[in-house]
């Protein structure tokens, strides 16, 4: 299915080299991480998000997260995704990848609200577009785990509500709406 700007065989080599990185063989909350990957650019898309932010999707956990650990490509070779995806989008990859999610989500929604890159220690006052882009990037990540699985969404959902609601002005309406069909 072609989705914004991206074609199907653009679409279907990007998604070959996730394959070929091992994120078919890998399991995570709703079959494999490929699957994952796939069903948050798809979600974005379904949002309107722009292009890069629907790459950086399909890419989020290239670096590996706080969250999710393993990593499917180095850092240290951030050139060799920029040239695939495009800069815009291995940019928000790198900001979603670098996130120290107990020191950062707190104050994400706040003006100037400190971010943490848990990789270097460095704490950031990004500007509000990236924010919305990290905002819109984390809530299609967690929804698409709480739609696949009943556990997650127990244990968690209740937390997410509360923070998307925090961040609610950093959401596409599409974005706050499935917040509110998805975590009720």
């Amino acid at each position: 299915m072609a989705t914004g700007h991206h074609q199907e065989p653009e679409l279907a080599a990007m998604t070959e080299l996730l394959a070929a990185r091992g994120a078919a063989g890998i399991s995570h909350p709703g079959g494999t991480l490929l699957a994952h990957l796939q069903r948050v650019h798809a979600l974005l898309a379904q949002w309107g998000a722009r292009p890069a932010v629907q790459l950086a999707g399909l890419y989020h956990a290239f670096y590996g997260t706080n969250g999710f650990a393993t990593a499917l490509g180095s850092r240290g070779r951030r050139d060799e995704l920029a040239a695939i995806i495009g800069e815009e989008a291995e940019r928000l990859v790198y900001f979603y990848a670098s996130c120290d999610r107990r020191y950062s989500y707190p104050c994400l929604a706040e003006t100037a609200g400190p971010f943490k890159d848990r990789f270097t220690g460095t704490v950031l006052r990004p500007p509000l577009p990236l924010r919305r882009d990290f905002a819109e990037l984390t809530a299609a990540n967690e929804l698409d785990i709480a739609a696949v699985s009943p556990d997650f969404r127990a244990q968690t959902g209740p937390g997410l509500l509360r923070l998307f609601t925090s961040w609610k002005n950093l959401l596409s309406g599409p974005a706050w709406q499935s917040v509110q069909t998805t975590l009720p």
